[in-house]
C-alpha cells in the first residue's frame, strides 16, 4: 500500500500547525497509524525547509522502533529524534491513531508563567472549552523526549487525556485521527493565547460557570471536525 492519501492528510496538517503558529519553524511533526507496529510520520530530508513547506514526499513509514516501513521508505530521510513520543502514545492508547508535537510560544508562556489550561470561555470555542475542563495536565521535563523511557514519562503525565503541555517545550496532542489531533492543539493553543492577554490586561481567570457549562450543546464531529478540518485547509496559503 501506497498510503498516499494518508501521507497527504499528514503533510496538510505540518501546512496547518505552521499557518497557525503552532510550529512556524522546522521542529515538530505529526504521526498515523497504520498497524500494530508502523506508523506514517514527517521526516526530515537532504531539503529540509520547514513544516509550513511540507509536501506529501516528506512522509514516510516507519517502524516504532525508527526503522523503515518498507522498502527504502528512509534512504535519505531521518525520522525524527521524538519518534519515541510519537510510537510510546501510540503503542499504549488503544483510543489513539494519530500524534501531533509542536511548540506552540503561547503554551510554552502561559505554561512557564503558572496558567494553567482552564474552561475559561464558553461558546467562543465549545470543543476547546469542554477539553479544558476535563484537564490539560503538564510533563514537568523541559527534556527532548527522544527515548521510550522519556517518553514513557510523558505518557504516565498525560493521564489517558487528549492533550499533555510539555514544560518549557511544547504540547503533545493525540486523536482517533490527524484532522483530530490538530484542532485539539489549536484548541489549547487558543485558550492559552486568551489567557496571556487577560492576564497581560490584569484580569483574573474564572472558569466558565457550570451552569453555563451544562448549556453548552455537542454538534458533532460533522461540525467540530469536518467543517473545522476544511476551515483550517481552506486559510492555508
Amino acid at each position: 500500500m501506497t498510503f498516499a492519501e494518508e501521507r497527504q492528510l499528514i503533510a496538510d496538517a505540518c501546512r496547518v500547525l505552521a499557518a497557525r503558529g503552532l510550529a512556524s519553524g522546522y521542529l515538530g511533526h505529526v504521526s498515523l497509524r497504520v498497524d500494530e507496529d508502523r506508523l506514517l510520520v514527517r521526516c526530515r530530508g537532504r531539503q529540509e525547509r520547514g513544516l509550513a513547506w511540507t509536501t506529501a514526499a516528506d512522509v514516510h513509514l516507519v517502524t516504532f522502533d525508527g526503522g523503515p516501513g518498507a522498502v527504502g521508505e528512509l534512504d535519505g530521510w531521518t525520522p525524527p529524534n521524538e519518534l519515541p513520543l510519537h510510537s510510546e502514545v501510540l503503542r499504549t492508547r488503544g483510543d489513539v491513531d494519530a500524534v501531533v508535537h509542536a511548540h506552540p510560544p503561547a503554551v510554552v508562556a502561559a505554561d512557564l508563567a503558572g496558567l494553567r489550561i482552564r474552561p475559561i470561555v464558553g461558546a467562543y470555542d465549545m470543543p476547546g472549552t469542554k477539553l479544558a475542563a476535563g484537564g490539560v495536565p503538564v510533563y514537568p521535563r523541559g527534556v527532548l523526549v527522544r527515548d521510550r523511557r522519556l517518553a514513557g514519562e510523558m505518557v504516565t503525565a498525560m493521564a489517558g487525556r487528549p492533550v499533555v503541555l510539555l514544560r518549557g517545550h511544547g504540547l503533545t496532542s493525540a486523536g482517533t485521527g490527524v484532522q483530530e489531533a490538530v484542532l485539539n492543539a489549536i484548541a489549547v493553543d487558543q485558550i492559552a493565547q486568551l489567557s496571556l492577554t487577560v492576564a497581560a490586561a490584569g484580569g483574573t481567570l474564572v472558569d466558565l460557570d457550570a451552569a453555563d457549562m451544562a448549556e453548552l450543546p455537542d454538534l458533532g464531529a460533522g461540525f467540530n471536525h469536518g467543517t473545522a478540518w476544511r476551515h483550517e485547509l481552506a486559510r492555508l496559503p
